[in-house]
């Protein structure tokens, strides 16, 4: 998609695909964004397409938000800089069971900037928990950070494996020398993500509350569906109920010295109390640092990226 020469910052990204092909309906989840900085034989940016553009589970939703946007139809958008020192190589590489058809892009930049000028080099990594962790046990967005920079997102695609509120999840960011207590704690998702009590219309039971997506510049829920709309098996229409939701710290970045660990808590709650849970959960986290990361951890592979 690009590759550039010398001093600059990438300024903003647009791309579309079709999401759905006749070989399957994840497209969005089958191509792999990578991008590298300075000539890196390994990736900074290593995320499904779909998920880096807060749009998960291979599904379509509108995003209206200060770094990215997905406009009608399918137009996707990055404007968060990415400045690099001698040069910037963008990669799409498709892992989908057969032709995905055209990919129209365009990568907008500026060279010759100043490198100091900037928080450092743009990073991005995808990490998935598929009902795989014990209860009680945190899936982790990010770890192995070494080194100093800024946080300065996160997106999370959840599909409930289990009855009742998923939501009471803290994230938290374990900061330089942060052993056992993070610097920083939610006081659930939902709160991470800017709502509250659950995203609902109203507090109450009967009639039962309507859900209410929202997307905001710098917080949203701007996903949430219990229908198949791929039409994948002729069997159902419906299927676990999925939702999604952003934290943008463009406001109030999260400062980093030495070491980064983001993890989030796993916790539902019911009448009853809280209780731990085991849900799937995909993750992006979004960070600067001033040096190029140590390489990511491999990347699942295309069928343990499948939203099934």
């Amino acid at each position: 998609m690009a590759d550039i020469a010398g001093a600059g910052v990438i300024r903003h990204i647009w791309i579309t695909v079709a999401d759905k092909t006749a070989a399957g309906p994840y497209v969005l989840r089958d191509l792999v964004l990578r991008m590298f900085w300075d000539g890196t034989e390994y990736p900074q940016v290593e995320v499904p397409l779909g998920d880096f553009f807060c749009n998960g589970f291979g599904e379509r939703a509108l995003v209206t938000s200060e770094p990215i946007v997905v406009a009608p139809t399918s137009g996707m958008n990055s404007y968060f800089p990415m400045p690099f020192r001698a040069g910037a190589r963008i990669e799409l590489a498709s892992e989908h069971g057969g032709p995905i058809g055209g990919v129209f892009f365009q990568v907008d930049y500026t060279i010759g900037d100043d490198f100091d000028d900037w928080p450092g080099y743009f990073h991005a990594q995808w990490r998935r928990s598929n009902g795989t962790t014990a209860h009680g046990e945190d899936h982790v967005i990010l770890d192995g950070v070494a080194g100093t920079g800024t946080y300065v997102g996160t997106y999370v695609a959840l599909a409930s494996l289990q009855r009742f509120w998923w939501g009471e999840g803290e994230v938290k960011f374990y900061l330089d020398g942060d052993t056992n207590l993070p610097s920083l704690c939610s006081t659930g998702l939902e709160d991470y993500a800017g709502g509250a009590w659950a995203f609902q219309d109203a507090l109450r039971t009967e009639p039962a509350p309507r859900i209410v997506t929202f997307s905001a510049p710098y917080c949203g829920y701007p996903f949430a569906s219990a229908t198949d709309t791929t039409k994948a098996s002729e069997f159902s229409t419906s299927m676990l109920p999925m939702h999604a939701l952003y934290r943008w710290h463009l406001p109030d970045p999260i400062y980093f010295k030495e070491r980064l660990k983001v993890t989030m808590q796993q916790i539902g709650t019911w009448d009853h109390g809280l209780f731990e849970r085991s849900d799937d959960i995909s993750t992006t986290a979004y960070w600067y640092q001033t040096t190029i990361s140590t390489p990511f951890p491999a990347l699942p592979s295309v069928d343990d990226r499948t939203p099934r």
